[in-house]
């Protein structure tokens, strides 16, 4: 059920399916919003309760300032979780909302059963990559938004999928277009601003599952591979024909991958 809340003197919008007793939150990603999950969640609702939210600057949350922290997400969604009642989730992020769900382990940790970085890194961006977001945001004050939405949108599928995905490339692109500029601008400047979490994650006594493509144009095999050494406390699994959207390109493995790792570490299933 979808419903308008506040939190953090934010206006969002989240949605709450209210039955089961695992909670899962899915975080979605950089220009993405809680429609991205829609499908994927009917896959998943029959076992857990899902808890998704638009993160502000995206979707149809309030954009509240110059710079969307990674940090302020974490306080958003800790105030979504205390008006609901839920004491202790497993935390799924994309892409950016794992920046955001590594923010909320490292304030939250006692609220967390689990996090699962999906298609993410606990990196901070380099200089060549916040230069990459500079450029973005100067794109957008140029009104080239398009820009973003015809080049971002495809490359998050693996090559082999695109054609196949293509319904799905243009309602993302859809998506992008009507996404608030500032709202964007907020988002890229706390994803530039963001701190390394490698050794917060390696410290957290939480389990932890990377989920990897093997066809990522964003986080190609060889970096991934370098997290994974990086990351012993880590779980890890692949998609063996997937991009950067893997709960979009393989949503049945992604799911099973998904109720494995939680039903191993406390989750339980609602029979219905």
């Amino acid at each position: 059920m979808e419903q308008f809340v506040m939190s953090e003197h934010t206006a969002l919008r989240i949605s709450d399916s209210q039955q089961g007793q695992t909670v899962l939150v899915l975080l979605h990603g950089y220009l993405e919003s809680l429609e991205i999950w829609e499908d994927f969640t009917k896959l998943l609702s029959p076992h857990y309760r899902i808890v998704t939210m638009d993160i502000p600057g995206h979707g149809i949350s309030e954009v509240k300032s110059e710079i969307h922290t990674m940090e302020f997400i974490a306080d958003v969604l800790r105030g979504v979780l205390d008006q609901k009642q839920i004491t202790h989730c497993f935390v799924v992020g994309h892409s950016m909302g794992g920046y955001a769900a590594e923010a909320f382990a490292a304030k939250y940790p006692e609220r967390l059963q689990g996090l699962i970085l999906f298609h993410s890194s606990p990196n901070a961006d380099s200089d060549s990559k916040k230069e990459d977001r500079r450029r973005e945001i100067e794109l957008i004050r140029h009104d080239k938004k398009e820009l973003i939405a015809q080049l971002f949108a495809p490359k998050g599928f693996a090559p082999h999928n695109r054609n196949r995905m293509k319904n799905r490339i243009e309602q993302l692109q859809e998506l992008i277009a009507m996404t608030d500029d500032e709202g964007i601008i907020a988002l890229l400047n706390g994803m530039s601003e963001r701190s390394d979490m490698n050794e917060m994650m390696r410290r957290l006594a939480v389990p932890q599952l990377f989920i990897f493509g093997k066809y990522d144009e964003f986080i190609p095999v060889e970096r991934a591979e370098t997290l994974i050494k990086a990351h012993p406390q880590a779980e890890i699994a692949w998609l063996e024909n997937s991009g950067h959207m893997g709960f979009l390109e393989e949503p049945d493995t992604s799911a099973e991958i998904l109720r494995s790792f939680i039903n191993r570490h406390g989750g339980v299933e609602t029979v219905r």
